[in-house]
């Protein structure tokens, strides 16, 4: 079957008029009716009924309609496809990244992509890695790079990329970090400052805990991890933070038998294929790290 006859029909069925869907196609009213006609003649069976100057859809036209879109969106899809293989890596990116991730980890690798990729279109969306997770997994977000989830859903694929160790720090004057040989149980008796309950890393921090027989102490809640390092500088309370947040306003605590480490990475829908522009950002991402320096620790 033509698609040209099938981009007809859907232009006359969405415009509900032949002369709208003549110029819609940039054709002649006459060349709209001959491709209409030539393909009731192929169905065997008419897809308009033609009352005075009204267009109304058959049985035959309703049941054709949608069928038809299909077609033809599965045409342009192919059209892209060759369009994209043949010219240089472009087109819509729409990564979901964390706070955290996105100070600390790919600053560098956003640089080297804008530069080496200019006709891509980058949409970056900040969000918790939980949501970010949700969002590809809803086919909203063709890619994350987050904290990897300890069970991901099973239409989602992940890639760990980067070791990310979770240090427990605290102010230099807060009593913990006179401690010297530090467990668990002591960290018990302060408050804590931590991801919110339900994300990945709170859920890591928790079960540490209950290995140890211990509840982890109620504190202030938040998501970012900037934010909780400011309140651990200035002597709120006690957490675990990535190692890449070290500094001289933090006591990084060695704790026996608290040695965390999350999994930091890229996220994909299973059933997705990969665009160019997607694949080149991931290829990106698996560079050595010394060709691509972290920023310094504030």
């Amino acid at each position: 079957m033509d698609v040209n006859l099938l981009a007809a029909f859907v232009s006359v069925a969405t415009e509900g008029s032949f002369s709208r869907a003549a110029d819609r196609l940039h054709l002649t009213q006459p060349a709209i009716s001959k491709r209409i006609a030539a393909l009731e003649a192929d169905l065997g069976a008419p897809v308009f009924d033609r009352i005075g100057r009204g267009v109304m859809l058959t049985e035959a036209g309703r049941a054709l309609l949608p069928l038809a879109r299909e077609i033809l969106d599965g045409v342009a899809a192919c059209r892209r496809a060759v369009a994209d293989l043949s010219g240089p890596v472009s087109g819509p990116l729409a990564l979901g990244t964390s706070h955290h991730i996105g100070l600390r980890r790919l600053p560098p690798f956003l640089r080297a992509f804008a530069r080496t990729y200019p006709a891509v279109e980058l949409a970056i969306r900040f969000m918790d890695s939980e949501e970010v997770c949700a969002a590809v997994a809803a086919g909203m977000l063709d890619l994350g790079v987050v904290t990897l989830p300890l069970e991901p859903a099973p239409q989602l694929e992940t890639e760990p990329l980067w070791d990310d160790p979770l240090l427990v720090m605290v102010a230099p004057d807060h009593p913990l970090a006179d401690l010297v040989d530090a467990s668990p149980a002591d960290l018990a008796r302060y408050p804590a400052i931590l991801p919110e309950t339900g994300t990945y890393t709170h859920t890591l921090i928790a079960q540490a805990f209950a290995r140890h027989g211990l509840t982890l102490p109620s504190g202030l809640q938040t998501n970012y991890m900037e934010t909780i390092r400011m309140m651990v500088a200035v002597g709120l309370g006690w957490s675990l933070l990535p190692a890449t947040l070290a500094g001289p306003d933090l006591v990084a605590m060695p704790v026996a038998g608290l040695a965390l480490r999350r999994q930091l990475g890229l996220v994909r829908h299973r059933d997705r294929n990969p665009s160019r522009a997607m694949a080149a950002f991931c290829e990106l991402l698996r560079a050595p790290p010394a060709a691509t320096p972290l920023p310094p620790a504030a």
